[in-house]
C-alpha cells in the first residue's frame, strides 16, 4: 500500500510514515512515523513551548488502536531537544499521554469500554494484558476527576462497608449533595477519617460544611469534632433503626424460648419487617401472632412508632414524641427495647440535629449499594484510588443522563 494512504488512514497530524512491516502471521503492522514538515519543531517537555535544537534522538515503540484484526505499532522519533527555560528536556508528542507505550487515542478507547465491562473482558478484546488495562484507564479517570470543578461541601456522610475477614472494613467519605464517594481508607478508626481531613479536605475547605450524616460510633464522633468542630453531627436514622429491628429480633427469640406449643410455631423463622412492606397474607399471619403473643405485639408497635420520630421538624416535638416513646416503654418488661432507650438518651443530640438539618440518608446507602456493586463486577480491587475514581465516574455519568 502507498505510503500516502497508510499516511491518511493513520491519521495523525504532522506525522508521515517512511517505513511500514507487515507479519501477517502474527496480524501484526509496524510503522516507522516521524514528523513531515521541512523544517520541524519540537515541543518541550516540561514548559511547552517549541524547541528547535536537538540534542540527541532515540526511537520508542508504541502501541495504537487496532486495524480491524492487524495489531498497530508505532516507531517514533523522539528527540532530546535544548530547552532556554529547562535545559535538555525530551520533546512531548501530541499523541501520547507522557511517556506512556500507547496512544492516547488507544487509551480513551480502553477507558471507555471499560465503563460497561470489567478490566479482564477488556483486556481480553484488546489483546492487552490486564495490568495495562488497569493503568491505562486509572490515568484516563485521573485526568478527568482533575479536569471537574470543585464545589463547596456542605453535607459530609460517613459510612463503613464490611469488606471480608482479611480487610474487614473500607471507610466511606461522600457528599451528600452530589451523591459521590469523596474518599475511601482502610479500617474504620479514628486515625482512618483523620487521614481524611489530613489528605483530601483542608482547613479552607472544612469551613463550608454544615452537617455530618454518620453512624453511632465513636471514633467517627471524636475525629469529627477535631476536624469539624462547628458542623452538626446527625445521626443515621437507619442506623437507628437496624439497632430497633436487632431490639425486636432479640425479644421475638426470647418470646420463642419462654413460649411453646402453638405459640412457638408461630414465632418460628418470621421476620418481622415493616408493616407498609407485607402483602395481606404475611398481615394476616402477623395480626394471629400478636393475638397470641401480646409482648411481641408490643414491641413490633415500638418499633414500628420510632421511624415517625425523623417526620418533625421542630425540635421540641421531636423531643416529645421520643419521650413518650419512652414511658410507653416503661412497664413492658422488654430488656432488648430497655437497651435501645438507653442508647437513644446517650445519642440524643445526633438524633435530634436531623430537625435543624435535613440531611438525605438516602444518599448514604446508595453510594455504598454503589461501590458493593463495583466491587462485585470486579470481583474486588486492591486499589481504592482506583475503586473510588471508577464510582465517582459511574454516579456522575449516571446523573448526567437523568438530567439530559
Amino acid at each position: 500500500m502507498p505510503e500516502e494512504i497508510v499516511t491518511r488512514v493513520l491519521c495523525l497530524p504532522g506525522y508521515g510514515i517512511y517505513a511500514a512491516e507487515a507479519d501477517e502471521a502474527a496480524n501484526t503492522l509496524t510503522l516507522w512515523i516521524r514528523q513531515t514538515a521541512g523544517e520541524p519543531y519540537y515541543v518541550c517537555g516540561g514548559c511547552g513551548i517549541s524547541v528547535r535544537e536537538i540534542h540527541s534522538w532515540t526511537e520508542r515503540r508504541i502501541r495504537d488502536l487496532a486495524w480491524g484484526t492487524w495489531t498497530v505499532w508505532l516507531h517514533v522519533e523522539v528527540h532530546r531537544v535544548r530547552c532556554r527555560r529547562c535545559g535538555v528536556r525530551t520533546e512531548r508528542l501530541p499523541f501520547v499521554n507522557g511517556k506512556a507505550h500507547y496512544t492516547a487515542r488507544l487509551e480513551a478507547v480502553v477507558a471507555q469500554d471499560c465503563e460497561a465491562a470489567p478490566v479482564s473482558r477488556v483486556a481480553v478484546q484488546r489483546g492487552l494484558p490486564p495490568e495495562t488495562v488497569r493503568r491505562m484507564d486509572k490515568r484516563a479517570l485521573r485526568r478527568w476527576a482533575a479536569a471537574r470543578p470543585r464545589t463547596p461541601l456542605h453535607y459530609l456522610g460517613v459510612d463503613e462497608i464490611f469488606l471480608g475477614k482479611t480487610v474487614k472494613f473500607l471507610t466511606v467519605v461522600s457528599d451528600l449533595e452530589s451523591g459521590e464517594p469523596l474518599w475511601v481508607g482502610l479500617e474504620r478508626k479514628r486515625e482512618t477519617l483523620d487521614q481524611f481531613f489530613a489528605e483530601a479536605l483542608p482547613p479552607a475547605r472544612r469551613r463550608a460544611v454544615r452537617a455530618v450524616c454518620v453512624d453511632m460510633w465513636e471514633p467517627f464522633r471524636l475525629s469529627l469534632k477535631a476536624h469539624v468542630p462547628h458542623a452538626k453531627i446527625v445521626y443515621d436514622k437507619f442506623h437507628v433503626l437496624r439497632h430497633a429491628s436487632d431490639a425486636l429480633d432479640e425479644t421475638r427469640r426470647a418470646e420463642f424460648f419462654r413460649q411453646g406449643g402453638e405459640a412457638r410455631g408461630l414465632i418460628r423463622g418470621k421476620r418481622l419487617r415493616r408493616w407498609a412492606h407485607l402483602d395481606d397474607e404475611e398481615r394476616e399471619t402477623l395480626r394471629r401472632l400478636f393475638a397470641v403473643n401480646r409482648r411481641l405485639a408490643k414491641a413490633y408497635l415500638l418499633k414500628e412508632q420510632l421511624a415517625h420520630l425523623w417526620t418533625y421538624t421542630y425540635e421540641g416535638a421531636a423531643r416529645r414524641f421520643l419521650t413518650n416513646w419512652l414511658l410507653a416503654l416503661r412497664w413492658q418488661r422488654l430488656p432488648a427495647f430497655q437497651k435501645l432507650a438507653r442508647m437513644l438518651m446517650q445519642h440524643l443530640e445526633g438524633i435530634l440535629n436531623y430537625c435543624h438539618e435535613k440531611v438525605p440518608f438516602g444518599k448514604v446507602e446508595a453510594i455504598n449499594g454503589n461501590i458493593r456493586a463495583m466491587l462485585r463486577r470486579g470481583r474486588g480491587y486492591r486499589d481504592h484510588e482506583y475503586l473510588l475514581l471508577k464510582v465517582q465516574k459511574a454516579t456522575a455519568t449516571r446523573r448526567l443522563r437523568r438530567t439530559a
